[in-house]
């Protein structure tokens, strides 16, 4: 008489595969990457800001700008310069206004464009 063996049932396994981890690191290594070329630009915006709402307290064309151009020498700004900015009165106040494009290159083709604009406002 043959015996045959009773088996249990196999209970499943639970976790990621191999693949399915590969993957996961795949996409945040991706976000890194573009996290890390990403945070100079929005840190050096930051700066742009701050020194538009400084010079924004000058009272001519000329000041505002050689105030910008002061600020951007100190916080090394090379993205925007004074010449750039938009500078108009609304109701005796000096309003300054900016917008500028950086591209970031990823890989191969493919980059990532930012578009920054703002106010003294």
């Amino acid at each position: 008489m043959a015996m045959h063996r009773i088996s249990a049932p196999r209970s499943r396994q639970r976790g990621l595969s191999f693949i399915s981890l590969v993957f996961i690191l795949v996409v945040f290594v991706s976000i890194g990457y573009v996290a890390t070329k990403s945070l100079p630009l929005l840190m050096e915006w930051q700066a742009v800001h701050k020194a538009v709402k400084k010079a924004a307290g000058e009272t001519t064309v000329d000041g505002v700008r050689a105030a910008f151009n002061r600020a951007a020498s100190i916080d090394d700004i090379r993205s925007i310069s004074g010449s750039d900015l938009e500078v108009t009165k609304e109701n005796e106040k000096v309003v300054v206004t900016y917008e500028y494009t950086k591209e970031i290159p990823l890989y191969g083709p493919a980059s990532l464009l930012y578009r920054f604009q703002g106010s003294s406002k």
